[in-house]
């Protein structure tokens, strides 16, 4: 859920945050890169990853430091309450004896929840303790028209998120089980470009077949919209390594074929008609701001944290690099399929069945797992949006409208279309824009000032941004909002064409 507050959870150690962090921006959204790479050219690609790498780690660094100015003033309005509860017991007390007092100072001390630690020396008021969740953020930091711009940002998200998951399990599916002729497994991931109206099983159209598996998963998970669920850890180590696994095999089956001379790629160096999926692509594949409280908080030593920050940007970069660079020389550019683990459903790829069909449905069983969480997250917001204080829900409001306003919107955009390219591409070039840049960028303007009204112009921020000039936040702004326009401006222009 993008609002609350909620307990820092079970610390670990900053290199094991590193992973998790690697863990969560490495998803769905690499497996349409090397599509996009193809579609807009080698050296263009290359340029705008790296500099979309760069705006993606300073906006990161901006929500960190939001989240610190964040727990200063939790803990300022805390000590503030303390100071007045204990104002208010002395003058309703009459005991003058000063050793009861000290006592009594010494027993309150050792029960203060904040700051009641003791060490060598004061803790610091910026240290990130708490998990403040990008919602609460924007309810401390923004107006009430920011809050609610906020909350549609997010939601718009999580609904292009859920729409993507919907057609890109089917999608799998398909390919896997169906052929334009006949029933050879082996020619689903042969290159050939199918029509959805060819035949998949007898009478029964590719694009029928996709709609029968998207009723299925629709039949399957969507009931869980209506009930809590949570990722458990047990779940998220499956699912990771099975995406290890299958990024590993997708990288080291395609250098195998460009080293014995198969390689079929002859990527061009710029095609600036493939920018605007590509922008979009990359944005949605550097996602993380929205969920850096829960990975952030939990980290037991932050004092070098926008370093260890840097370095996993570096890592992710080079891993997008050479995912995309061996795909975009391995296969021909209109091969290349949307879902890039559908390129190796075929045998003269790979013999061996099993690693074909573990590819060729790893979409299924890794997005089958997050498709429940990410409905019950954007639920919750929803909820969130229109709650009012001291207010409640009708139980038929509760339980059957939100959850269906959750679910019906996704599936029928499923339902529309299966290209998962544009999906992630429009999904990530407005919501993911908004989230990534606009947002953040915010998010430390306000924060800042906040924290100069409350604790003075000499406090400074333990965890500021090293992009601390009011330039950088300018420069993000103008970046984001030149996107929105760029991006619309090219999607008229290219319908205009049509």
């Amino acid at each position: 859920m993008a609002g609350g507050i909620t307990d820092t959870g079970e610390l670990y150690s900053p290199y094991v945050g590193l992973v998790y962090m690697f863990n969560l921006i490495v998803g769905t959204g690499a497996l349409t890169m090397p599509k996009a790479f193809a579609t807009a050219g080698w050296l263009v690609s290359l340029v705008l990853l790296m500099f979309l790498g760069f705006m993606s780690y300073m906006t990161t660094t901006f929500v960190v430091e939001a989240m610190a100015a964040a727990n200063a003033q939790l803990r300022w309005k805390r000590m503030e309450k303390r100071k007045e509860d204990d104002e208010d017991e002395d003058s309703s007390s009459g005991v003058s004896d000063s050793d009861v007092l000290l006592q009594d100072g010494y027993e309150r001390a050792e029960t203060r929840p904040i700051l009641s630690v003791q060490r060598r020396g004061s803790p610091n008021i910026f240290e990130i303790t708490e998990r403040v969740e990008m919602g609460q953020m924007a309810s401390m930091f923004f107006n009430k028209v920011g809050v609610n711009l906020f909350y549609f940002c997010i939601i718009i998200y999580l609904y292009g998120d859920l729409a993507i998951y919907a057609a890109a399990v089917p999608v799998s599916l398909m390919q896997v089980t169906c052929s334009a002729i006949g029933n050879h497994s082996c020619s689903v991931g042969d290159g050939t470009k199918y029509n959805d109206t060819d035949k998949c099983w007898g009478p029964i159209r590719r694009i029928d077949a996709y709609r029968l598996y998207l009723a299925a998963f629709t039949l399957l998970l969507g009931p869980f919209t209506f009930f809590n669920v949570q990722k458990t850890k047990y779940l998220q180590i499956m699912t990771s390594l099975m995406r290890w696994i299958a990024f590993i095999l997708m990288i080291i089956l395609a250098l195998i074929r460009i080293s014995r001379g198969q390689a079929e790629g002859h990527p061009s160096m710029a095609q600036l008609s493939g920018i605007r999926n590509l922008f979009g692509v990359c944005v949605y594949s550097f996602m993380c701001q929205h969920s850096l409280p829960s990975l952030i908080t939990p980290i037991s030593k932050k004092r070098h944290v926008n370093k260890l920050v840097l370095l996993d940007y570096i890592l992710i970069l080079a891993f997008y690099s050479l995912l995309s660079f061996t795909a975009i020389y391995c296969f021909r550019n209109d091969t290349l399929m949307d879902m890039y683990t559908l390129n190796f459903t075929n045998c003269e790829i790979i013999n061996i069945a099993f690693i074909r069909y573990f590819l060729g449905l790893f979409p299924v069983f890794t997005i089958s797992t997050n498709f429940p969480i990410i409905a019950v997250t954007l639920r919750n917001n929803w909820k969130t949006l229109f709650h009012r204080e001291g207010g409640t829900y009708p139980w038929v409001v509760d339980r059957i409208v939100f959850p269906a306003i959750t679910l019906i919107p996704p599936v029928l955009v499923a339902f529309c279309t299966h290209d998962l390219e544009s999906l992630v591409g429009i999904t990530g070039a407005y919501a993911g824009n908004g989230i990534q840049y606009l947002i953040p960028a915010f998010l430390a303007y306000c924060s800042r000032k906040d924290t100069q009204l409350v604790f003075g112009s000499g406090t400074v921020n333990k965890h500021l941004s090293p992009f601390r000039h009011t330039f950088w936040i300018v420069f993000v702004l103008i970046w984001g909002f030149s996107c929105f326009v760029f991006v619309t401006a090219n999607i008229v222009l290219s319908e205009s064409k049509l």
